[in-house]
């Protein structure tokens, strides 16, 4: 049976060891006290130990500020944790606390790290300015981190590395001089309902563990080992087999329902080898593309997203990517609506409206399936396509722009390129203008959308694509678009 302990507004510092030490079920309260300038963690919880951490502040440790394994549990809520050398709270071996409203802040690693099965309810969190992910998850950590502001990191806000699992909900991610998400699609991570912004980097970006990297650059590498007490080989022998946190088993990395705007690069950005499904994101007003797909061996399904108003096209897919673009609403981006030069490309039932380029821009070697949609470019072509690319062209409207050359454009004769039962629209009159009626415009997001804030976004942004008009605003930005690779 576990003992209980009440500390209470003590001072623990340069400790040879941990401030403080829980383990065989201890628990208690330990409120209001100032740790600080201790060799190992600040509050070590273990041996299923379960305390109440209220209150403190745990600072310029040494290694972590506090540390859950062993089937630790406990609250931690409402502290202060700063300039800690290693992650301010580290979970791992099944350690299982509940993490809430604490700030945690100016570490020299992660703010939060979970590895080697940890778990937790980490929720409403201050997390700023750690030079390391915000929140870092890997090697089976499988953590549910919904409702936090995670902001102003030097790296990136949250990472999900190898084996990381977990659900990402509802977080606002904000101002990171990395990516806002970095994340292995082999981990099958579940990111929904976030807010995306102002992030140095990509918001998204959706990388392979078979591309066989073991470092990181930015901070992506791995938290340091966890060694102390020499008996972790025993841990595995006791660990408590819980339920699973996530209730609904994901089958493929799911980027869901997120709304991804004013990054500096890309809003979304793909280079793997697994599956992935981006459904129901407004992605918006990014520094380049709103979606990159660099490399997509198995499908990549991009559905009912609002993509808008990026710095240059909408979507770009590179060779060799297997890409399906359905029901999505693509507006006012910069560039073309959509580039492609992949292999396997199925664009079906999005609207392809306003954008400063060409509504498709099919590129040579691509072999494209462009069916039902609604298309329209204020200056350059519906439809281009370049030199010897296959497409089967079907069924579209396609809307004159401002010129009367602004339909279609084939460079070369391409018998390739098949074009069936497609509905021509051209202006009369200046005056003439058009709705995106029956149906209406795309997204349709009331019955797909879960988050309510992204819903709102994106019926905002379908209205102001439901009228065609010949007004274009000024040219192309030239700006270089920045990128984060893998070394």
């Amino acid at each position: 049976m576990g003992r209980e302990i009440i500390m209470l507004r003590n001072h623990i510092h340069h400790c040879r060891a941990s401030g403080i030490f829980l383990r065989l079920e201890g628990g208690g309260l330990i409120a209001g006290n100032n740790i600080y300038h201790n060799a190992e963690a600040g509050v070590d919880i273990r041996k299923k130990s379960n305390p109440l951490i209220l209150c403190n502040q745990i600072h310029h440790g040494l290694r972590s500020g506090i540390v859950v394994l062993g089937n630790g549990k406990g609250i931690i809520r409402n502290n202060q944790i700063f300039s800690n050398k290693e992650a301010g709270i580290y979970i791992l071996y099944h350690g299982n606390p509940v993490v809430s409203q604490n700030h945690i802040f100016r570490g020299h690693a992660a703010g939060i790290a979970v590895n080697e099965n940890g778990r937790g309810l980490i929720t409403e969190n201050v997390i700023r300015e750690n030079q390391w992910g915000g929140v870092d998850i890997r090697r089976g950590g499988v953590p549910v981190l919904r409702s936090n502001l995670i902001c102003f990191g030097y790296s990136d806000g949250v990472v999900v590395g190898d084996e990381g699992k977990g659900l990402i909900e509802g977080n606002t991610i904000y101002a990171n001089k990395g990516c806002g998400v970095w994340m292995m699609s082999s981990s099958l991570p579940h990111v929904t309902s976030n807010h995306v912004s102002y992030n140095g980097l990509y918001g998204v970006a959706v990388f392979s563990q078979k591309d066989g990297s073991g470092e990181f650059p930015g901070g992506h590498g791995a938290q340091e080992s966890f060694s102390e007490d020499g008996d972790a080989i025993l841990w595995e022998t006791e660990l408590e087999k819980d339920e699973d946190p996530l209730r609904r088993p994901v089958t493929v990395a799911l980027v869901e329902s997120n709304s991804v705007n004013h990054n500096g690069a890309s809003g979304l950005y793909v280079q793997s080898s697994e599956a992935l499904h981006v459904i129901t994101n407004v992605i918006h007003a990014n520094g380049d593309r709103g979606i990159t797909v660099a490399q997509s061996s198995q499908l990549t399904r991009v559905a009912n997203n609002s993509i808008s108003c990026n710095r240059q096209s909408g979507v770009k897919v590179e060779a060799q990517c297997k890409v399906e673009l359905r029901g999505n609403g693509i507006y006012d981006n910069r560039g073309h609506g959509i580039i492609t030069k992949g292999d396997s490309t199925v664009v079906i039932e999005n609207d392809i409206i306003g954008n400063r380029g060409s509504g498709l821009q099919l590129l040579p070697m691509s072999d494209t399936k462009v069916i039902k949609n609604r298309i329209h470019s204020f200056r350059a072509y519906g439809i281009a396509v370049q030199g010897r690319a296959k497409a089967l062209v079907q069924e579209n409207i396609i809307f004159q722009g401002k010129t009367n050359k602004t339909i279609f454009q084939q460079i070369s004769n391409n018998r390739e390129c098949i074009m069936q039962n497609n509905k021509f629209l051209v202006f009369k009159k200046k005056s003439d203008t058009w709705r995106l009626a029956n149906p209406p415009a795309r997204p349709h997001l009331e019955n797909s959308l879960r988050g309510p804030s992204a819903a709102h976004g994106g019926q905002k942004v379908t209205a102001m694509a439901t009228r065609i008009t010949a007004h274009v605003e000024g040219g192309y930005h030239s700006k270089r678009s920045i990128f984060c690779t893998i070394l």
